[in-house]
């Protein structure tokens, strides 16, 4: 249900709603009622179209609850990291984009795109798994780049890179 409530959805429906009854209104000589809907309506609806043309739809978070809870045992810049990818973006094509191309793992035609993010503990340390579909950018370009990682979210993290059974996606975890 979530991925149908997009602010881009629900102005192209109020804006499409708003048109139909301004174009009902003024076939039925309802005159009072067309003009303000019809000329209200139509450019709400074409704002909802512009924005549903470069909308991203937001980054699965996988055990929500447990992230909930530990909010005080974690990073701030990490929380903030989380909140970003898992909210509806607009006018980008892929989330963390600007931190890509600043650490030189983007692709213009076909850039990586964060599927999944997961907090996750593992041998008494906490931390995050993004699960990134690869696209155009190689994997040992990641791997070239992973002491950058360690600091560049939050000093003093430490990176793991896991490529999956499919050689199509891979594992970024964080442990802090």
């Amino acid at each position: 249900m979530k991925k149908y409530l997009s602010p881009a959805n629900i102005i192209t429906v109020a804006g499409g709603v708003l048109a139909f009854i301004g174009m009902t209104a003024y076939f039925t000589d309802s005159v009072n009622l067309s003009v303000p809907t019809f000329f209200y309506g139509v450019p709400i609806l074409l704002i909802g179209l512009g924005l549903k043309t470069s909308e991203i739809p937001p980054v699965k978070l996988v055990n929500s609850d447990n992230f909930k809870k530990n909010k005080f045992n974690r990073p701030k810049e990490l929380t903030d990291l989380v909140k970003d990818v898992t909210r509806w973006r607009y006018g980008i094509k892929a989330h963390l984009e600007s931190s890509l191309e600043s650490l030189n793992l983007w692709n213009e035609d076909n850039p990586p795109q964060l599927k999944e993010i997961e907090e996750i503990t593992k041998e008494e340390r906490n931390g995050f798994r993004m699960n990134f579909e690869i696209n155009d950018v190689p994997f040992e370009q990641w791997l070239a780049k992973q002491e950058r990682l360690n600091r560049f979210f939050v000093k003093g993290l430490v990176s793991e890179l896991v490529i999956n059974d499919n050689k199509k996606e891979f594992d970024l975890i964080f442990f802090y």
